[in-house]
């Protein structure tokens, strides 16, 4: 009967995720540890964190693509800088929130610091239409700057 109950919730898996999740944690809960799906369990934990650090790449590829469209396209500058500067606070109190629930993602951030700003940069390309020779190939702020809620870059 055990095994059919594991096979249950493996194809409960597949068939109603909410279900399973819910079925679960009822079982932990219950102290039911030989019921549990842990192949799955463990994959959608791994899930979770990858996510975390997802969500720290995106936002900090959005902060450092308005900071280089407020440094940089100052032909634009005039008209959106309001916005940009909204997203940019967004983006910084995001982040911040982010790695205040998650400390532990701080050398993440530090990992992946110049492959968002490449990504940023090469995005900021695209929408500005900029000559790559105007946007720096290296990052042009450090980690303390990027959370700096008062930081803007001048040139």
């Amino acid at each position: 009967m055990k095994t059919n109950l594991k096979l249950d919730m493996k194809t409960l898996y597949d068939q109603d995720f909410y279900q399973w999740i819910n079925s679960t944690v009822k079982q932990i809960r219950e102290r039911n540890f030989s019921e549990v799906d842990w192949e799955n369990l463990l994959e959608e934990l791994e899930s979770l964190g990858k996510q975390q650090q997802q969500e720290l790449e995106n936002r900090l590829i959005v902060l450092f693509e308005h900071l280089l469209k407020y440094a940089y396209w100052l032909s634009e500058k005039e008209y959106n800088e309001r916005g940009w500067k909204g997203t940019i606070r967004e983006q910084r109190q995001q982040i911040k929130r982010l790695l205040k629930k998650n400390p532990s993602l701080k050398p993440y951030l530090l990992q992946v610091w110049a492959e968002c700003y490449q990504d940023a940069r090469e995005i900021t390309l695209d929408k500005t239409g900029l000559s790559a020779d105007i946007i720096p190939e290296q990052v042009f702020i450090n980690q303390a700057e990027i959370l700096d809620e008062n930081f803007l870059p001048e040139l």
